[in-house]
């Protein structure tokens, strides 16, 4: 098995786990460390205690929908 290969199972067996370690949250989200940081900030996503994140989180930030801070802008306006 070629080192590709184990990197396209490894990708594929991410889609389907409940909770994510950073690095493959990272992979998930096709964002950088940083970028990872700033989304979750802004989505109000935190790792649970023991330092994974839930997929069903991550997927807001990949459905690009709006964050709590713009809908509580939107209300006030």
């Amino acid at each position: 098995m070629k080192y590709n290969d184990k990197a396209v199972m490894k990708a594929v067996a991410i889609c389907y786990e409940p909770c994510l370690t950073p690095e493959e949250a990272m992979i998930y989200c096709n964002l950088g460390r940083t970028q990872l940081a700033k989304k979750c900030e802004e989505y109000g996503i935190f790792k649970n205690n023991n330092g994974y994140y839930k997929r069903e989180e991550l997927d807001l930030i990949l459905s690009a929908a709006p964050t709590e801070y713009i809908r509580r802008h939107d209300k006030e306006a």
